[in-house]
């Protein structure tokens, strides 16, 4: 039997796979910081799918290009010149440290592409037949096998056996370890600069400048995985720029179209040389209207110095939480970059995540104890206020019950 099938009585069994512990919720409209549900109820959003609606939903510059190249191409073979694609890729290089761009459709498919190049520069242009990456414990790149595997969280990697060899795993801000792990068959360390499915911890100063000597040192290639933090997140275009480094390789996608499924793996001009004809491909990657929201996505962002505003709020909603927060039994730290911040907490979050959504506020967790903050970059004072004001409420009868 095709179609959704019946189970029990009266239960009806849905025709997608269950990968997806979903809310009871559905979703139907969204415009700025709120979305509605098909029961007429109106949320505050604080997720923004996942870090991906960094303008807001339905954004009006992002709508009007999307409208416009729907009129005009769809899609053509990237066999053929794709003048949205070469835009798109100069307005990337124009304002980050890289000189190159290769699109996709996901953050794992530009994680996959820069695990590809990284080993192809070491294997076909310098001819040194180095393949290993090191990434770090808690960290997460992705849901393909290289990028699980990559990942240094092993409950993603359940039932997947036998994972692709050449990934090596240290703790954070280990340097001990880290200088253990490297070999004459490593090629490049990977890390992201806030280790958001982790925990929301940002990595520290002292540690990514050390990362950079090592890559010197030995030869490495540095790539850094902005899919979350990328676009303003952090309080920078991309929050390499808070460490005063510049990656190999670093990836991008999540808030890169708005919405639109996009991904980029942007790197310096010398790795042209290993991502040569036919090295490497993607069916939809970089197509006439996903590059056309990457361009209005990216103007909106560059011109209106969004990531100011970012850093601006980051710091307001940090504050906020601080002070309402002071003393609050249920609440271990409270930490973050910008407007990505995680509240840690004594106990699981999934009780506090259902009640509050109870109330109008959609959060995430980051791991089992920490509540995740995504505010959209234009999010107001007055709207962080609200959602401040909700968190409070629950964590203060959280509080009062766990005593």
């Amino acid at each position: 039997m095709s179609g959704t099938q019946e189970q029990g009585q009266g239960q009806v069994q849905s025709s997608l796979f269950p990968t997806y512990a979903r809310y009871p919720i559905s979703l139907v409209k969204g415009q700025g910081s709120y979305l509605w549900d098909d029961q007429g109820n109106k949320y505050l959003d604080f997720m923004s799918g996942l870090a991906v609606t960094g303008l807001g939903h339905a954004p009006q510059q992002v709508k009007e290009k999307l409208v416009a190249q729907l009129d005009e191409l769809w899609h053509v073979s990237n066999l053929f010149q794709i003048p949205n694609q070469e835009k798109a890729a100069a307005l990337l290089t124009a304002n980050t440290c890289a000189d190159a761009v290769f699109f996709c459709n996901s953050g794992a498919e530009a994680n996959e592409a820069a695990i590809k190049l990284a080993r192809r520069y070491h294997q076909k242009v310098l001819n040194s037949g180095r393949y290993e990456i090191i990434t770090f414990n808690q960290s997460f790149h992705g849901r393909t096998l290289a990028t699980l595997t990559a990942t240094g969280q092993d409950k993603v990697k359940e039932g997947f056996a036998p994972l692709p060899a050449g990934f090596k795993h240290v703790p954070l801000h280990d340097v001990e370890a880290l200088e253990a792990a490297i070999t004459n068959q490593t090629c490049a360390i990977m890390i992201e600069m806030v280790q958001a499915e982790g925990g929301v911890i940002p990595v520290e100063p002292a540690f990514v400048q050390h990362i950079a000597k090592l890559c010197k040192e030995h030869n490495l290639l540095l790539i850094i995985d902005e899919i979350q933090t990328g676009m303003g997140r952090t309080g920078k275009l991309f929050a390499y720029e808070h460490y005063g480094i510049e990656p190999d390789i670093f990836t991008v996608a999540k808030a890169l179209a708005s919405g639109f499924p996009v991904g980029a793996m942007l790197g310096k001009g010398y790795l042209r040389e290993a991502f040569t004809a036919g090295s490497h491909g993607s069916t939809f990657g970089g197509t006439p209207i996903a590059t056309a929201a990457v361009i209005a996505t990216v103007e909106t962002i560059v011109g209106g110095r969004l990531w100011e505003r970012a850093a601006e709020m980051g710091d307001y909603l940090m504050e906020q939480l601080q002070e309402k927060l002071d003393g609050n039994t249920y609440v271990r730290a409270i930490r973050g970059k910008g407007l990505i911040i995680g509240i840690e907490c004594i106990e699981p979050v999934a009780g506090v995540i259902a009640e509050a959504q109870q109330k109008g506020l959609l959060t995430v967790s980051a791991g089992p104890n920490v509540l995740r903050l995504l505010p959209n970059l234009l999010v107001t004072k007055e709207e962080i206020d609200t959602a401040v004001s909700m968190i409070n409420e629950l964590f203060t009868a959280k509080a009062a019950v766990t005593q």
